[in-house]
């Protein structure tokens, strides 16, 4: 998650706020490939989780990253919290417990995807190794108990902290103890991205299923594949989930718009501050709801802008699409994710099919998927078939609009290749979770140390 927006220009009516997102579209020439990924950051020699103070910390992580790259610092209050972004370089970003979060440029393809993040952990192992500091790619924190987890002293955070368990169960472990794996992806137009959407929603469960890796908690075996997934059952579902109403075949912006505007606020940034505004809606802004409480009262673009940044389900809407359902994982799936949804999106004849494939699922349906999966992964039945049957259905969709693009390497070879991890993983129906589980097993189902040295980066 990257820097809260400033934007001053004043809100006249909703007609702004939906605006606002249909300005997102663009020819499919200008389609870009935007990429995050975020990893647990800890201590080689006992593995445990470095803080945000000290000498070997993670503001010293950001400060280096600072000098070595030449990003802007983004600060809150005296404390470096990210670096911005520099001519569409990206940006750096902190998540509550320390996640460690680059979010990508925006890129034309994924050959592009993968050397950016594979330069990205080189720079930074260059600057963590003098102090000790590794890093992990897996969806959940396998060892740290919540109390033994580092804060991050970011004003939205504390916001966010003390109102998630009013909401739900899960939301502190949601901040503090996952990781994930996210693609953004363009639209050319509202009924562009009313199909994409519509897809995505549908095989978001499937991507959770396909990038399970959190099957430990507080150091042993949780019980599922992907913690991650099922904390998100129960995180805040006014603002989480699956979106009923984007099932329906007239959705647009404007019902997007209606419901954000009835989700609760987290907060308003004025003069640098952010103030608490969990007890109101964007909708009761709108309305003046904070006249007499904070100065500049009247809601802004950037109010809105940020407000979008703190809804959550399973495919968000902004000015582009995000892909919200998979866990953290290694290098190789910090492009494959990219990848699956790239193959499925980005080309038209790939997208019919993926469309035609979801076009009789109906929400009920996939929303008792979506409660399956973190505990059954690619074994949930859906529709009379294995979900792994249905993953190799879909992979191959996605592989052949990847081949459709015919963008290659150096050495010759198309996108498909980042597909590879994954179609390894559905034609045997074991996760990374799985193997995981496996290699615990094996070592006497005591040595959770090991999961840091098999899946650093």
């Amino acid at each position: 998650m990257a820097r809260d927006t400033t934007d001053e220009t004043l809100v006249t009516g909703l007609d702004d706020l939906t605006a606002y997102l249909a300005e997102g579209s663009k020819p499919e020439e200008r389609f870009r490939i935007g990429t995050e990924h975020e990893k647990f950051v800890f201590f080689a020699k006992d593995k445990s989780p470095v803080p945000y103070h000290g000498d070997a910390s993670i503001r010293s992580l950001l400060e280096g990253m600072q000098s070595r790259l030449g990003w802007e610092p983004i600060m809150d209050g005296e404390n470096i919290i990210g670096l911005g972004e520099q001519h569409g370089m990206g940006a750096i970003s902190l998540e509550p417990g320390g996640q460690f979060e680059l979010s990508g440029a925006p890129l034309e393809n994924l050959h592009e995807t993968a050397k950016e993040a594979k330069e990205h952990l080189a720079v930074l192992k260059t600057i963590a190794d003098p102090m000790g500091i590794e890093f992990l790619g897996m969806g959940g924190s396998p060892k740290w108990r919540f109390d033994e987890t580092p804060r991050m002293p970011k004003s939205r955070y504390g916001i966010m902290t003390n109102y998630m368990p009013k909401v739900g169960s899960r939301g502190l472990d949601m901040m503090y103890r996952t990781c994930t794996i996210q693609v953004n992806l363009d639209f050319s137009s509202e009924a562009d991205m009313r199909r994409k959407m519509q897809v995505s929603l549908k095989l978001q469960s499937l991507a959770t299923a396909l990038f399970a890796s959190s099957p430990f908690t507080d150091g042993k075996p949780n019980g599922l594949k992907s913690w991650r997934g099922d904390i998100w059952r129960d995180t805040d579902n006014a603002r989480a989930g699956l979106l009923p109403f984007a099932f329906k075949p007239d959705f647009g912006f404007g019902d997007y718009v209606k419901w954000a505007l009835d989700v609760p606020m987290y907060f308003v940034v004025r003069d640098g501050r952010y103030h608490d505004c969990t007890h109101v809606t964007f909708r009761q802004f709108l309305a003046g709801a904070l006249k007499g409480e904070i100065a500049d009262w009247q809601p802004n673009m950037g109010d809105w802008t940020n407000h979008l940044s703190t809804l959550f389900p399973d495919v968000r809407l902004k000015r582009f699409l995000e892909m919200r359902g998979a866990d953290g994982g290694p290098l190789s799936h910090i492009a494959a994710l990219p990848a699956f949804w790239v193959g499925l999106l980005y080309d038209s004849a790939a997208l019919d099919e993926a469309e035609q494939l979801t076009k009789s699922w109906q929400f009920d349906e996939v929303e008792t998927l979506r409660n399956a999966v973190p505990s059954q992964a690619l074994s949930a039945a859906f529709q009379g078939r294995k979900l792994s049957e249905i993953a190799r259905d879909v992979l191959e969709i996605s592989s052949r609009g990847l081949a459709n693009r015919a963008v290659k390497n150096e050495a010759g070879h198309d996108e498909r290749i980042y597909l590879q991890p994954l179609e390894e993983i559905a034609a045997s129906g074991r996760t990374l979770a799985d193997v995981m589980l496996d290699d615990f097993q094996a070592q006497g189902g005591g040595d959770i140390d090991r999961l840091f040295s098999s899946y650093r980066y």
